[in-house]
């Protein structure tokens, strides 16, 4: 593979995983809750749903990719675009972003729930479709051949880094919730993630 796209992608997945989303929230919500095990399990959950999610998508592009080979550069300037739409989008929020409201008292959680849950939201997101399909062909260097192969390298890497961020922050997420609820706390984060992923939007959009 190339190594220069892959230690790109490879900042750019960190980031978009240390941004606070649907699913981080879920596995938080969910940890504080039913414990360090359940916060795991829900990790775990989201985690299967991508592995069938980007499997799909990197099937169906990669016989597009062969059948066609322009529509590479054109869903690559898609992903672009999508990319700095993603960082404008954190700057904005870095704007007006509010604490977290405290998730109200319930029952603990079973871990056969957290994990199933964890897959159920994040198989019905079309966040995550749509993030794979724009996101993952960008890092792809067709001249490299074994297409396939290089969709597989790259979904394992955005899998192995979902695990790791999203299942601290199910393990710590009693500790991770208060750090989140305060403003500034969310503020930076938003911030730094949404300039640097507009910066690798310009820098991707004029890669090759």
């Amino acid at each position: 593979m190339n190594i220069h796209l892959l230690a790109v992608y490879v900042v750019a997945v960190f980031l978009a995983m240390i941004a606070p989303g649907p699913d981080m929230m879920f596995i938080l919500a969910t940890g504080v809750r039913g414990g360090p095990r359940a916060g795991l399990l829900a990790t775990l959950g989201v985690a299967s749903s991508e592995v069938v999610q980007i499997t799909a998508v990197a099937v169906g592009l990669s016989a597009l990719f062969a059948a066609a080979p322009a529509a590479f550069t054109v869903l690559r300037l898609c992903g672009a675009a999508y990319l700095l739409y993603l960082g404008i989008q954190a700057l904005r929020s870095a704007r007006r972003v509010s604490p977290l409201a405290a998730s109200p008292p319930e029952a603990r959680v079973s871990g056969r729930y957290a994990y199933l849950r964890g897959a159920v939201t994040n198989l019905v997101n079309p966040k995550m479709v749509t993030f794979a399909v724009a996101f993952l062909p960008q890092f792809v260097d067709r001249s490299l051949g074994h297409v396939p192969a290089q969709f597989a390298v790259l979904g394992a890497i955005f899998i192995a880094l979902e695990a790791l961020i999203d299942g601290a922050v199910g393990l710590s997420a009693g500790r991770l919730g208060g750090w989140l609820s305060r403003r500034r706390a969310r503020q930076a984060v938003d911030a730094s993630s949404g300039m640097i992923m507009v910066a690798l939007a310009g820098r991707l959009a004029l890669e090759r």
